[in-house]
């Protein structure tokens, strides 16, 4: 999730702008039997400039480096209101437009707005504000990302290095704003289950984050890395600067945070597990599940799709389990694949790193044949930092576009002795890295006749989706040949089936959170602490884990029906190209574009 911020001054400084532009742009609006067309991208650009500033760390994770001072407060009203100004002020701009007169791919780009601003709006009439932060993610867990001088955030000027300390301000004036509204939550019941809370407080309280020497902390990292462009006396004032930052307004204002969950927020905490939980609860998942997987499926229908795909992909393990001789039940495999000392052969973390670089270099000779379009976004894999590594997933953060920050597929190894082989290391590849997230996000950043708005869109059921599909495509690729990394993949498959059933379990049926572990070990080789993991994620972000099983099979469904449709005329590399080149959008929308390019194949 992309988190704001701004002062309340600036927000609305910001604002008038926006309706300054705005009026240049009505002013140019119908002029001629082109002028929708012409002024489409008007409007589009005059948005993007506005949202860049409200939303500027994702300005820079975009190399969009002009903000890179600014760190928002959004956590005040004026800021929310603000925003519902801005989106509704776009919302009737674009409502002016005949639809019907604008060119195949202005439309896509009208849908995709259009669809965008109101879930917007819908967003900001919950009272989500009420809960700035949660174990999974939050500005806290950003802000170490960004200043650890190894992310979005650039450090190759003595102004580079200046900027950040800019942000480390409104960091300070942010965690106050935020507590102020976690304490809303308090009062009006709308808090976080006690059991997340309990783990934000020891990341807060990280090693190199609460520090009594400057230089052991996370946020010193950029001063360990000068580059040798900055002069001597510049060195002197910013290793200063930063140590001055870090003790006496980093160090403070994480304390601060940790000092008040434990002392204030975590007796306050709740004891259920589902949204339902808080007022307002059953509304705000409703929104959570549209949001996520762009679709209007209720959740009873995909808590029916979850068990089917259970019962589907438990035969698949059954045929696994039988091929490799083990005579047990279903759930004794999976314990003995947990114990298996030959499943982990990895003493160190490099160890690990090495063989995902193995399984990178087994599948690219197979993508040539898969994939017309590639991306020129460099990519790497590396360890997730330890201050996050303990409740991090295996993640992809995008490269800049244009090139100069690598896209990343992040790998948190606490231990590495534990890695086993059955985690799904070669689907996890293929989702987190190569073809999937890093093929999707950086086509489509790269894809300059794009808007800005759809260039750097994210829509989790189509970029989700796409990434687990892209699992699908393992024997294609030469992957799965050995039984034991087919029953991971089965076991990431299961994974995302199980999230259809105990998501929606846990924000509508009153599944608990530990019905809900219980349920994840009963059904995939996963340990008791990583299943933990798991469910906590879902209850701090409810809906989103519905995503990536949605998206998937509806793309699985398009491409059988275009396969049957098309027959000798399918191409399979035509097909994935077509579905990226237009970056991400809702599923109803992709499918109108992807049966229209189905009839011109034919």
């Amino acid at each position: 999730m992309k988190k704001l911020a701004l002062s309340a001054g600036l927000a609305a400084a910001l604002l008038a702008t926006a309706c300054n532009q705005n009026k240049t742009a009505d002013n140019a609006t119908g002029q001629g039997e082109n002028g929708q067309q012409q002024d489409l991208p008007t409007l589009f650009s005059s948005f993007w400039e506005t949202q860049s500033r409200l939303d500027p760390l994702s300005a820079t994770s975009q190399g969009d480096n002009r903000y890179n001072h600014l760190l928002p407060n959004d956590q005040t009203k004026a800021f929310r209101d603000t925003l519902q100004t801005f989106y509704q002020d776009y919302l009737t701009r674009i409502q002016k437009f005949d639809r019907e007169k604008l060119s195949d791919n202005d439309k896509i780009s009208y849908d995709i707005f259009k669809y965008d601003l109101e879930q917007r709006l819908a967003g900001l009439r919950l009272n989500t504000w009420m809960i700035p932060a949660n174990q999974f993610w939050g500005l806290p867990l950003t802000l170490g990302q960004y200043g650890s001088g190894e992310g979005a955030q650039p450090f190759k000027t003595a102004k580079d290095y200046e900027n950040w300390l800019g942000r480390v301000q409104g960091f300070t004036v942010w965690a106050d704003s935020a507590i102020a509204n976690f304490r809303q939550g308090m009062k009006a019941g709308i808090v976080l289950p006690r059991a997340l809370v309990v783990k934000m407080i020891p990341q807060l309280r990280g090693k190199d984050i609460l520090v009594a020497d400057p230089t052991k902390s996370l946020f010193y990292g950029p001063i360990n890395r000068f580059p040798e462009s900055i002069s001597a006396a510049d060195r002197q004032r910013l290793t200063a600067d930063y140590q001055k930052a870090i003790s006496t307004q980093l160090v403070p204002t994480y304390r601060k945070l940790a000092d008040f969950l434990e002392k204030e927020y975590l007796p306050k905490a709740r004891a259920t597990s589902g949204i339902s939980g808080v007022p307002g609860g059953a509304e705000m998942y409703t929104y959570y599940v549209k949001n996520w997987t762009t679709t209007d499926k209720t959740p009873e229908e995909i808590y029916k799709t979850g068990l089917a795909e259970v019962a589907r992909i438990r035969g698949e393990m059954e045929k696994v389990k039988a091929q490799v001789g083990y005579q047990g039940d279903l759930p004794g495999f999976f314990a003995a694949l947990k114990k298996d000392p030959r499943l982990m052969p990895y003493k160190t973390p490099q160890q690990v790193l090495d063989a995902f670089h193995a399984i990178q270099a087994k599948i690219d000779p197979n993508l040539k044949k898969m994939f017309g379009r590639t991306p020129k976004t460099p990519f790497e894999i590396r360890q997730t930092e330890a201050f996050r590594a303990a409740s991090a997933s295996a993640e992809y953060n995008q490269g800049s576009p244009d090139g100069s920050r690598p896209g990343i597929f992040y790998i948190p190894i606490v231990d590495a002795t534990t890695f086993n082989v059955t985690s799904g290391m070669e689907s996890l590849f293929l989702h987190e890295a190569i073809p999937g997230h890093h093929y999707q996000i950086s086509l489509q950043q790269e894809n300059k006749d794009l808007p800005k708005f759809r260039q750097f869109a994210w829509y989790g059921a189509m970029g989700e989706g796409w990434a687990l599909y892209t699992e699908s495509l393992g024997k294609e690729l030469g992957l799965y040949t050995d039984p034991y990394q087919y029953m991971g993949a089965l076991g990431d498959e299961m994974h995302r089936a199980v999230r259809l059933v105990v998501d929606t379990g846990l924000h509508t049926r009153n599944m608990s959170r530990e019905d809900a572990i219980k349920y994840m070990l009963d059904n995939e080789a996963i340990s008791e602490e990583g299943a933990i993991a798991e469910i906590e994620r879902y209850m701090a972000i409810p809906g989103q884990a519905l995503s990536y099983k949605t998206g998937a099979l509806k793309i699985q469904e398009l491409r059988q029906k275009y396969t049957q449709q098309l027959g000798s005329k399918f191409n399979l590399s035509n097909f994935h190209d077509e579905l990226l080149k237009d970056g991400v959008m809702p599923l109803a929308v992709l499918e109108r574009k992807m049966d229209a390019w189905a009839e011109k194949q034919k």
